[in-house]
């Protein structure tokens, strides 16, 4: 898979949106390449500065790839409910990352200490799931949380559960990315 391709067609996805150029071909992109047109599940990550700005993406395949892609480039950009919609003056100082991921599988555990053994760090990403509440963390947030407690206390923490929700032993899935960032 061609990485800096699948970035330019994420930065033609949000530039479309400004005018800057046509929207992207998906009809004619997944002709060209049948690699797109296989369902692929997405994250697209906007950093300006080096400090997060949009990040949208789905986390099991329902969709082609290259359909996934434009879709949530575009959500990062104006749709990601954490931020005001993405400017023009932004889009140009921003850096894109797109992140392809594994079909989840569950990973069954015993306790914390068990779960804690087979978590490998920098590596998994993570889907928490307890009663009707779930969130994600993608491989890459090892790097700014890159100790057990603190990466699963703020995972619970976005589900919207207590920071030692681990206690209630909610279903645990995980995923491997392939990671695309501008040079």
């Amino acid at each position: 898979m061609d990485g800096s391709q699948l970035i330019a067609y994420a930065k033609e996805a949000i530039g479309a949106e400004f005018g800057l150029n046509p929207p992207v071909d998906t009809e004619a992109l997944k002709a060209e390449d049948p690699e797109l047109a296989k369902e692929r599940a997405t994250f697209v990550t906007l950093t300006l500065g080096g400090r997060l700005r949009g990040c949208i993406g789905s986390i099991v395949p329902h969709r082609p790839l290259i359909d996934d892609l434009v879709a949530n480039a575009r959500a990062a950009a104006f749709s990601d409910p954490r931020f005001a919609p993405l400017s023009v003056e932004e889009f140009e100082k921003t850096a894109v990352e797109v992140s392809l991921l594994s079909v989840p599988h569950p990973l069954a555990y015993r306790d914390e200490a068990d779960l804690r053994d087979k978590i490998v760090p920098g590596e998994d990403g993570v889907i928490l799931r307890l009663g009707g509440s779930q969130a994600t963390f993608l491989p890459q947030v090892w790097e700014e949380l890159n100790d057990f407690d603190l990466f699963f206390g703020h995972l619970c923490l976005k589900a919207g559960l207590p920071a030692d929700c681990l206690k209630a032993h909610p279903d645990i899935w995980v995923y491997r990315v392939q990671k695309f960032k501008e040079a």
